[in-house]
């Protein structure tokens, strides 16, 4: 196989799969949790964290928590965030979530003027090649991907990060493990 066929069978690739909702869990479970967030938000890092040690160790097997981007105009860097997420999610699902959960974790180091230097090094250390993760920066699939992530979101009343929906309940900001953890609940209970 030739270098270039190679090269664009690699970008169909990543396509495909950056296409695709990024789901923590059981894809076929009745029960999800959709999660609007914006990766330049201090709010959403804290619901990440939030995510990573109550919520995931008690209902990852039986609940999805679908991401969706929603990057607000005030985040200067939000938007090309989501779009490094969504390539590096192209490559590896997992790879995308570890972006995720390391961009949310160094908001206060990030800048516009630093962000391709970050992504860069992320890429590096996590064996992808700089280059077309800085490219995917102004890949128009990828800048439509999010939008209809955003598009979607406002469809739905979203204007502020994170927002949560969980059985048609919604949480905004800020909220409680204990409430959230009672409407998942409610909602397995229901299933």
């Amino acid at each position: 196989m030739s270098g270039s066929l190679l090269a664009a069978f690699a970008a169909a690739a990543v396509g495909i799969s950056a296409q695709q909702s990024l789901v923590e869990g059981p894809t076929e479970s009745k029960v999800r949790v959709l999660i609007y967030e914006d990766l330049a938000c201090p709010d959403c890092a804290a619901f990440r964290q939030m995510m990573d040690e109550k919520l995931l160790p008690s209902y990852t097997a039986r609940v999805a928590f679908v991401h969706r981007d929603f990057p607000l105009a005030k985040h200067a860097w939000a938007r090309r965030a989501a779009m490094a997420a969504r390539y590096f999610a192209g490559i590896k699902p997992e790879l995308g979530l570890a972006y995720r959960r390391h961009i949310m974790a160094t908001i206060p180091q990030t800048t516009m003027a630093n962000f391709n230097e970050h992504l860069s090094q992320f890429a590096r250390e996590n064996g992808a090649d700089p280059k077309p993760a800085l490219a995917a920066l102004d890949d128009q699939r990828l800048g439509a991907l999010v939008e209809r992530d955003f598009q979607d979101g406002v469809a739905r009343g979203v204007s502020k990060t994170p927002t949560v929906f969980v059985g048609g309940k919604a949480f905004v900001e800020s909220f409680s493990v204990e409430e959230i953890s009672q409407a998942i609940d409610d909602a397995l209970a229901g299933n």
